[in-house]
């Protein structure tokens, strides 16, 4: 695993604990079609499905890790959580897509920028 994908997957390993923390059950993790990849799914405490987008950096040298998730990044998104939803039977349940940023500082210090229905 390269050093980006060690990043990325301690990102998302950071905001699973942080859900989990907040009552979430995680159902699904880099959940992958052929047409792209799903981070994160979690049902809340009140029955939604959540999908979430998580985007770590080490530095905002480069904007903030939310500036990444584009408007076809969104679209994407949107098809990947209807097709998750059809492919585990859970067609018409509520459903919200988060966006989770998270910057890892030295020290392996870790700060999370969490964004409810980002789309």
């Amino acid at each position: 695993m390269g050093t980006k994908q060690l990043i990325g997957a301690l990102g998302e390993d950071f905001v699973a604990k942080y859900l989990v923390s907040k009552n979430y059950e995680i159902l699904d993790r880099n959940w992958r079609i052929k047409e792209g990849e799903i981070d994160l799914v979690a049902i809340s405490e009140n029955g939604v499905v959540v999908f979430i987008e998580v985007k770590t950096r080490t530095s905002i040298t480069f904007g903030h890790p939310l500036e990444a998730i584009t408007r076809d990044k969104a679209y994407r998104l949107q098809r990947l959580a209807l097709a998750w939803l059809t492919v585990h039977h859970r067609w018409g349940f509520e459903y919200r897509i988060d966006a989770a940023a998270v910057l890892i500082s030295k020290g392996e210090k870790f700060e999370i920028d969490y964004r409810i229905a980002v789309l």
